[in-house]
C-alpha cells in the first residue's frame, strides 16, 4: 500500500541517529535545518560529524547502541552497517510508538526517507516503493524546474509583493542566482539593465511588461529617478516588480538609491545578491584576485570619475603604494589618466595588467599588457565596454596556470 506523506515539523524535538557513517553525514544536517535535538550513537564518526559535535551542534555517545537509548525521541534514524543492530533499534522504536527508519532494508522500514530537495520556499519529498535512485531522479528534475523558473506560478495565493532588486551576475544567464530567477519568474513586470543577463529575458511569458531601463555610456541612457518612478508605479498597482540588475544590486549597482526610494513611498524591497563582475570577471579569464604569497587583499575601484576629478573620492596613492590587486570597473575610457596615476604615485610600469572584455559571454576575450603599455594596447585592440581591468602580479598566476595547461599532454 502506498505510504501516507506526512512533514514533520522537528523544531526542539529529540531524534536518534544509531550509526555515525556516510548516511549519517547525509541525514544529519538535515535533521538539523528542520531544527531537530540530534542524539547521535555510534562508536565511530565521520569527521563532519565529530566536527558538529565538538561545535554542540548535536550530542554524540561514543559508545554502541544499547537498549534505552530510544527513550524520549520522537523519530529513530537506524544507519548503522550491522543489520542486527539496525532491527535491534527498529524493534525498540516500535515498541516505544516511536516512528523509525531503518537504512539497510526498506520493507523493514516502519518509514522512509524521502528524496527531498528544495527550491526557495517549495520542500519536494519523492517516494517510489522504495527506489531510493529513480525517487532522486524524479526529485532533481521537479526541483531543477522550480529553480529554473518552469514550475513557478506567477498567480500563487503566495505571489511576492513590491519590488525585488534582483542580481542578474556577470552576463551568462547560468551565473544568476537560484532565488534570483525563480523571483524573475513570478514578475509581472521587470525593469532590466543593459549589463543583465538579456537571455533571461526571452524566457519570460509574453504577458511580462519588459521595461528597458538601458545606460549606454556616451549614448542613450534612462534616467535613475525615472528607473525609481517606475518601480514605485508598478509596485503600488499591485504588480510584482523585479529591478534586473547587472553583477550584484549593491556593488556600483546604484541599488541603494533603489531601495532606499522604494522604503519611502512605502514598496516593500527584497534584494536579491548576484555574483559581481568585479570578481566573475577575472575568474573566468582564469585571474584569481588574490593568492598566497601573492596578493592578501584586493580593492575594487569604479573609474566612472577619473583621477584628478573634484569628485573622486578614491585615494589613487594609497591605492598604488600598497601591494594589493586593483580590479577597475568602466575605466576603459579613463585608463590613460588611471595608469598614469599609478605610476605617478609609486605602481612599476612593468606591474602586470590584464583587460577582459565580455567577461563570461560567448564573445570574453582577454589582452595583458603591463601598467605602463595598457593604455595604448587597450586602444590598438579596439577594447570596448564592458571590460573589467585587473591591476597586479595575480595576473601572472593566470600566465602560469595557462603555460601549466599548454604544457599538458606533450612529449616530454
Amino acid at each position: 500500500m502506498p505510504p501516507y506523506l506526512l512533514g514533520l515539523r522537528l523544531r526542539g524535538r529529540r531524534v536518534l541517529v544509531v550509526g555515525g557513517g556516510r548516511v549519517a553525514q547525509r541525514r544529519v544536517p538535515a535533521l538539523l535545518d528542520a531544527g531537530a535535538a540530534v542524539v547521535l550513537v555510534s562508536p565511530e564518526v565521520t569527521a563532519s560529524l565529530q566536527g558538529l559535535a565538538e561545535r554542540d551542534k548535536i550530542v554524540w555517545h561514543e559508545r554502541p547502541y544499547r537498549p534505552g537509548d530510544c527513550a524520549g525521541a520522537w523519530l529513530v534514524q537506524a544507519v548503522t552497517d550491522d543489520a542486527k543492530v539496525n532491527g535491534d533499534v527498529v524493534a525498540e522504536a516500535e515498541a516505544a510508538r516511536i516512528w523509525s527508519v531503518r537504512a539497510d532494508d526498506a520493507e523493514s522500514s516502519p518509514a522512509w526517507t524521502p528524496a527531498s530537495g528544495h527550491a526557495g520556499e517549495a520542500t519536494v519529498g519523492v517516494l517510489l516503493g522504495g527506489d531510493p535512485r529513480r525517487a532522486a531522479g524524479i526529485r532533481d528534475a521537479v526541483v531543477e524546474g522550480l529553480r529554473e523558473g518552469g514550475l513557478e506560478s506567477r498567480h500563487s495565493r503566495r505571489k511576492p509583493a513590491g519590488v525585488a532588486l534582483v542580481g542578474g551576475g556577470p552576463g551568462d544567464p547560468g551565473l544568476i542566482t537560484v532565488r534570483g530567477r525563480q523571483l524573475l519568474a513570478m514578475a509581472d513586470v521587470v525593469v532590466a539593465d543593459r549589463l543583465a543577463p538579456g537571455g533571461l529575458l526571452d524566457e519570460l511569458p509574453t504577458d511580462v511588461e519588459v521595461i528597458d531601463a538601458a545606460k549606454i555610456p556616451y549614448g542613450r541612457t534612462v534616467a535613475q529617478d525615472r528607473i525609481n518612478e517606475y518601480l514605485v508605479e508598478h509596485a503600488k498597482q499591485g504588480r510584482f516588480v523585479v529591478r534586473l540588475k547587472g553583477g550584484d544590486p549593491f556593488v556600483f549597482g546604484r541599488g541603494g538609491e533603489e531601495a532606499l526610494y522604494c522604503a519611502r513611498h512605502g514598496v516593500p524591497v527584497t534584494v536579491v545578491p548576484g555574483i559581481t563582475s568585479a570578481v566573475a570577471v577575472p575568474s573566468a579569464a582564469g585571474i584569481p584576485v588574490t593568492h598566497r604569497g601573492v596578493a592578501q587583499e584586493f580593492h575594487v575601484i569604479s573609474a566612472h570619475v577619473p583621477p584628478g576629478h573634484p569628485d573622486s573620492t578614491v585615494d589613487w596613492a594609497a591605492l598604488a603604494r600598497g601591494g594589493g590587486t586593483i580590479v577597475l570597473l568602466m575605466a576603459v575610457e579613463r585608463m590613460t589618466l588611471i595608469a598614469a596615476a599609478l605610476m605617478r604615485y609609486g605602481r612599476s610600469s612593468d606591474t602586470p595588467v590584464a583587460v577582459v572584455q565580455d567577461g563570461t559571454l560567448p564573445g570574453q576575450r582577454t589582452l595583458t599588457a603591463t601598467l605602463g603599455t595598457v593604455a595604448g594596447e587597450m586602444a590598438a585592440g579596439g577594447i570596448r565596454p564592458p571590460a573589467i581591468v585587473v591591476v597586479g602580479d595575480v595576473v601572472n598566476v593566470a600566465r602560469e596556470i595557462d603555460m601549466i595547461r599548454a604544457d599538458m599532454g606533450r612529449d616530454p
